[in-house]
C-alpha cells in the first residue's frame, strides 16, 4: 500500500504544511539499484584520538569510494575511529571530532563509528566505549534527512574483518538501518572474486520463499549470483513456481515442519548448502487470555521448533558446507514484545536466543556463521491489512519515520551470506529504521 503521508511531504506544499505543523518529514530513502548502486559523494574518515587501525581503515575506505581530504563539503558517509577511546574524558574528542561535520552530512548519508569491546579487566576503557553505544543510538535518532548512524566494534588487530560490513553499512543497501551495534569476531574474511556478484558460485535455500519478504530474499541473492532454492508450503505451490521460474530458481513444495524436511532439502542440495534462510514464519495473534493452546503451539512449532529440528539436523549431516551461513527471522517484537503476540512474539525471542547459543559452536565445529534479522514495520500485504491508525503509527515510530520495504530484509540477509562476513557471527541487526520500540 502507497505511503501517502509520505508522498505529500515530498512536495513543497507538503514540506511546509508539516513544519508548520511540527510533524514527521521524513526523506524518501534511496534504495539499491543497478543505475545507483553507491552512496553519491565522499566518504570522510576521521579519528578520534590514537588508533591503531588507521592506515587499514584508510585502504578499505578506497576501495568503496572516494575519500574526502578536507572536512569540506557534504560527504556522503562519516567514518568515525574511535577505537582508540579508554577513558571518560577521552569522549571529548569524539565531539570534537563529529560536531563540526555532522551537519555537512548529505541527505541519506552514512555515519559509522568504529569502537572495539568494552573490556571486562578494564573498567574504564569499557564505560567509555560503552558509552559510544548511546552516543551513536542518540546520533540517529536526531540526525535526520534520511541518514543513519551505527556502531561497528571490532577486536584489536581485527580491522581487515570489516570491510564487507563497511560495504554494507556506507551503500543504499542499508537504507533502513540505523543504531546499530555490530560486533565482529577475528575471523579472517573469505576472499570475493567480484564484489557485484559476491555469492557466485554459493548455493541458498529460502524458506517462506514464494511471497513477501521471502520472495524479496530469494530475489537478492539471485541477484548477487547464488544458485537459489525457494521452499514453501505445498498449497503456495503456484505462487511458488512463478517465484522460482522468475528467478530461474528451483521450487521446492515443503512444509518446514515435516518430520523429513531437513532431509528433503539436503537431498534438494545434493553438493550442500552455502546459505540457509530460515525466512518461513506465521502469526495467530490473539491476547493470551483469549489464546486458545493450538494457536500458540503452531507459531512456536513453525517460527521456531522447525528452526531448530532442520539447522541441528542439517549440521549434524554436514549439509551446510564449510564457509557457510545460516540467516533466522526474528523480529523487533521478539525484542520488545507487541499487544496480542505473546506467542510470536515468544517464537522469535526465540530465534534470538537460538543465535547467540549457536553463533560460536556451529563457527567452531562447522565453520558456518549464524545470524538473524529483526524486521520492524515492514510494508507487505500483512502491514496493509493493519488498521489505518495503528498502520501509520508503525511506520512513524522510528527514527527515519517510515515503513521499510522487503528489499531492506533481503539486503541485510544478503550482506550476511557474503564470504566476506565470515567475522559476522551471532549478531542480530533490527531492520525497522530504528524504532522507537526496544533497544
Amino acid at each position: 500500500m502507497a505511503d501517502h503521508y509520505l508522498h505529500l511531504t515530498s512536495t513543497a506544499p507538503g514540506r511546509f504544511l508539516t513544519r508548520r505543523l511540527g510533524l514527521p518529514q521524513p526523506q524518501r530513502l534511496r534504495r539499491w539499484t543497478l543505475e545507483n548502486p553507491t552512496l553519491v559523494g565522499p566518504l570522510l574518515h576521521l579519528t578520534a584520538g590514537e588508533s591503531a587501525i588507521s592506515d587499514m581503515l584508510s585502504a578499505i575506505l578506497a576501495k568503496i569510494g572516494p575519500q574526502a581530504t578536507e572536512q569540506t563539503g557534504h560527504p556522503a558517509g562519516i567514518v568515525l575511529d574511535a577505537t582508540g577511546i579508554t577513558t571518560a574524558t577521552g569522549l571529548g574528542k569524539v565531539h570534537a571530532a563529529l560536531h563540526p561535520v555532522v551537519r555537512s552530512l548529505a541527505a541519506g548519508g552514512r555515519v559509522v563509528v568504529f569502537g572495539t569491546p568494552p573490556s571486562p579487566d578494564d573498567h574504564h576503557q569499557a564505560a567509555a566505549q560503552q558509552a559510544l553505544e548511546g552516543f551513536v543510538r542518540s546520533l540517529g535518532k536526531e540526525i535526520g534527512k534520511g541518514a543513519t548512524a551505527q556502531l561497528l566494534r571490532i577486536p584489536p588487530g581485527a580491522a581487515a574483518s570489516a570491510e564487507s560490513t563497511l560495504r554494507f553499512l556506507l551503500s543504499p543497501r542499508s537504507a533502513y538501518i540505523s543504531g546499530q551495534v555490530i560486533e565482529l569476531t577475528d575471523a579472517a574474511p573469505d576472499p570475493v572474486a567480484d564484489w557485484a556478484a559476491p555469492l557466485s558460485g554459493r548455493t541458498a535455500l529460502v524458506t517462506g520463499a514464494a511471497r513477501g519478504i521471502g520472495a524479496s530474499v530469494a530475489s537478492v541473492l539471485a541477484r548477487d549470483g547464488a544458485t537459489v532454492i525457494c521452499l514453501d508450503v505445498p498449497r503456495a505451490e503456484e505462487e511458488l513456481a512463478r517465484t522460482a521460474a522468475r528467478l530461474g530458481a528451483t521450487a521446492l513444495p515443503l512444509d518446514v515442519t515435516a518430520p523429513d524436511a531437513a532431509d528433503l532439502i539436503a537431498a534438494a542440495a545434493p553438493e550442500g548448502l552455502d546459505i540457509l534462510v530460515h525466512n518461513a514464519g506465521i502469526t495467530r495473534d490473539r491476547r493470551l487470555a483469549n489464546m486458545p493452546a493450538e494457536r500458540w503451539a503452531s507459531v512456536i512449532e513453525v517460527n521456531l521448533d522447525s528452526v531448530l529440528r532442520t539447522t541441528d539436523a542439517l549440521l549434524k549431516a554436514g549439509a551446510v558446507n564449510r564457509g557457510g551461513r545460516i540467516v533466522a527471522t526474528a523480529s523487533i517484537a521478539g525484542i520488545a514484545g507487541n499487544n496480542g503476540q505473546t506467542n510470536y512474539a515468544a517464537s522469535k525471542a526465540g530465534i534470538i536466543g537460538l543465535v547467540r547459543s549457536l553463533a560460536p559452536h556451529a563457527a567452531a565445529d562447522h565453520g558456518v556463521t549464524v545470524n538473524a534479522v529483526a524486521p520492524g514495520f515492514i510494508e507487505t500485504k500483512m502491514t496493509a491489512a493493519v488498521p489505518l491508525l495503528i498502520r501509520e503509527a508503525g511506520r512513524r515510530m522510528n527514527s527515519l519515520s517510515q515503513g521499510g520495504l522487503p528489499v531492506d530484509v533481503a539486503e541485510t540477509t544478503a550482506w550476511f551470506a557474503q564470504p566476506a562476513s565470515s567475522a559476522v557471527n551471532g549478531q542480530i541487526v533490527r531492520v525497522c529504521g530504528q524504532s522507537l520500540l526496544g533497544a
